[in-house]
C-alpha cells in the first residue's frame, strides 16, 4: 500500500486536485488561490489551473454532446494542456509578426455567430450566461481564433508554390476527381515523429500506427482511437476533418482517398510529421457551375516586426494617392509590393475565380469596376491596394479545369506546410511545466 501511495504521479496528484478544487468543501477564496496557481510557463506567459480547468471541462461538454467516449482522465488533461500550449505559442507568434485583430472585425463576427444561431448579439450573450459562459472570455477566445487563423495564412500562405509541370502531372492523374465537385467526410489518426527522429523512434511509431489500424478494421470506434491515441491537433474532436472538398485534400491522402469506399480505412501512411491512418466515412458529388472571373492586379504592404499595422496602412495609402496622380501601378508595385510573386510581374495576379482569394479581398475585389482603383483593403496579409483590369464568363473548360487543378495543389500543400510549420513553432518555443507529467 505504501508503495502504491509514493508511486502516485504528479499528474495523478493533478487529476484529484481538480476534482477537489471544484468541491464545495474548499472554502471559496483558498480554492481561488488554489486555482490561480500557474501549472506551466510557455514563453512570456503562463496557463493557470483555472484555465486548464474550464478548457477541460468545455472540451468534456463538446465530446458529451457528439456522444464520443471519454478518454482516460490523464489522457484528457495532458490532450487539453497540449492544445491550450500550441495556442498560447501561435498567439505568441501573431503578437511578434504584429497581427492584431480590429473592433470592426470581432464584432462583425461575434455578430455572424450569433446570427448563425437565429439570435441577435444581446440574446447571444443571455444564452451563453444562461449556460454559465462568461461573455467577455467567450468573445477574447473568438479574437485568439481569428488572430491564429490570421497567423497561418500569412505565415504558410506565402509560402506556397504551385509550377505548371505539377498541375499538367495532377490533371493528368486525377482528372476525373477534379472534374467532378466531389466532397469527402474524412476522420485521421496521426502518430507524430519529433524532428530528427532516429531509426528506433520511428519503427516504434509505425508499429503503433500498424496496431491502431488493425483495432480500427477489427471495429473499434475509430473516433474513441483517435481521441485516445492520435497526436494531431483535432485528436479530441474524434480526428474528425469535416466534409472536404477535393481542393482540401493533404496530397499524402489524395490518392488513396479518392480510390476508397465510405468505411474504408487507408493503409498506415507517412509524412514528415508522422504517421497518418485516414478513415472515409462519406463522399457526395454536385453540378458543375459557370465561373464569372475576374483579371486584377494588387500591391501588398503586410506589417511585420518593424512596420506596425497603422505605418502599413500610411504607405498603402501613400501609394494609392501615388498612382492616383498619374505613377505607374506596375512601378509601384515591382518596387514596394510585399507579395513577391505578383510584384515581379507589376502586381499582376491573372485571372482569379470565387474563392482563390482571401473573403476581405475577394469581396472588394467583386465590388470594383473594370479599370476601377480600390482605396486599401485589409485582409489577414496586410492592405492592398486592388485594380480590376478585364472580366469574363467561362464554363468547366480546360482553363476551369487547371485553375481548379492549381487550387487543389494549394490546399494540399497549406495543409501539409501548416502541420509542419506548426510543429517547428512548438519545438522552438519555451514551455516548463511545473506539473510533471503534463507534458504530451
Amino acid at each position: 500500500m505504501a508503495h502504491m501511495k509514493t508511486a502516485t504521479s504528479a499528474l495523478g496528484t493533478l487529476i484529484l486536485s481538480l476534482f477537489l478544487a471544484a468541491g464545495t468543501t474548499v472554502h471559496a477564496q483558498e480554492r481561488d488561490r488554489f486555482m490561480d496557481r500557474i501549472i506551466a510557463v510557455v514563453g512570456e506567459d503562463v496557463i493557470t489551473q483555472r484555465e486548464l480547468v474550464s478548457r477541460i471541462d468545455l472540451t468534456e461538454q463538446q465530446l458529451a454532446q457528439r456522444g464520443a467516449q471519454m478518454p482516460n482522465r490523464d489522457v484528457l488533461v495532458r490532450q487539453v494542456m497540449e492544445r491550450l500550449v500550441v495556442e498560447r505559442v501561435q498567439l505568441q507568434e501573431a503578437e511578434r509578426v504584429g497581427i492584431n485583430i480590429d473592433e470592426i472585425t470581432l464584432n462583425r463576427t461575434m455578430e455572424n455567430i450569433a446570427a448563425e444561431n437565429n439570435l441577435t448579439l444581446l440574446q447571444l450573450r443571455n444564452a451563453l450566461a444562461a449556460e454559465g459562459v462568461d461573455f467577455g472570455a467567450f468573445r477574447q477566445q473568438i479574437r485568439d481564433e481569428l488572430t491564429i487563423a490570421q497567423l497561418r495564412r500569412r505565415q504558410v500562405d506565402n509560402r506556397l508554390r504551385v509550377s505548371e509541370q505539377e498541375i499538367d502531372d495532377l490533371i493528368a492523374a486525377e482528372s476525373g476527381a477534379i472534374d467532378r465537385d466531389v466532397r469527402y467526410q474524412l476522420s485521421h489518426i496521426l502518430i507524430a515523429l519529433p524532428q530528427g527522429a532516429d531509426s528506433s523512434t520511428i519503427a516504434t511509431a509505425q508499429r503503433k500506427a500498424e496496431e491502431l489500424r488493425a483495432r480500427a478494421r477489427s471495429g473499434e470506434d475509430f473516433s474513441s482511437l483517435a481521441i485516445n491515441h492520435s497526436d494531431a491537433p483535432d485528436a479530441l474532436d474524434g480526428g474528425d476533418m469535416g466534409w472536404r472538398g477535393a481542393a482540401d485534400l493533404p496530397t499524402l491522402f489524395a490518392r488513396n482517398v479518392i480510390l476508397m469506399r465510405p468505411g474504408e480505412i487507408s493503409q498506415v501512411l507517412r509524412s514528415p510529421s508522422g504517421f497518418h491512418i485516414v478513415k472515409l466515412i462519406d463522399r457526395e458529388a454536385g453540378a458543375e457551375q459557370k465561373v464569372s472571373q475576374t483579371r486584377a492586379r494588387h500591391i501588398l504592404i503586410s506589417p511585420d516586426r518593424i512596420r506596425t499595422d497603422e505605418e502599413a496602412l500610411a504607405q498603402a495609402r501613400s501609394l494609392h494617392s501615388r498612382i492616383r496622380q498619374g505613377a505607374s501601378f506596375g512601378d509601384l508595385a515591382r518596387a514596394h509590393s510585399d507579395d513577391a510573386g505578383s510584384a515581379a510581374r507589376g502586381g499582376e495576379l491573372g485571372w482569379l475565380s470565387p474563392g482563390e482569394t482571401v473573403p476581405a479581398f475577394d469581396e472588394a475585389m467583386r465590388g470594383l469596376a473594370v479599370g476601377e482603383l480600390s482605396p486599401p483593403i485589409q485582409s489577414p496579409f496586410g492592405w492592398h491596394i486592388i485594380e480590376v483590369l478585364d472580366r469574363r464568363e467561362t464554363d468547366a473548360s480546360r482553363e476551369l479545369l487547371r485553375a481548379r487543378a492549381q487550387e487543389i495543389l494549394q490546399n494540399r500543400k497549406r495543409e501539409e506546410e501548416t502541420e509542419l510549420w506548426l510543429r517547428r513553432l512548438r519545438d522552438e518555443a519555451f514551455v516548463e511545466y511545473r506539473i510533471e507529467g503534463l507534458g504530451a
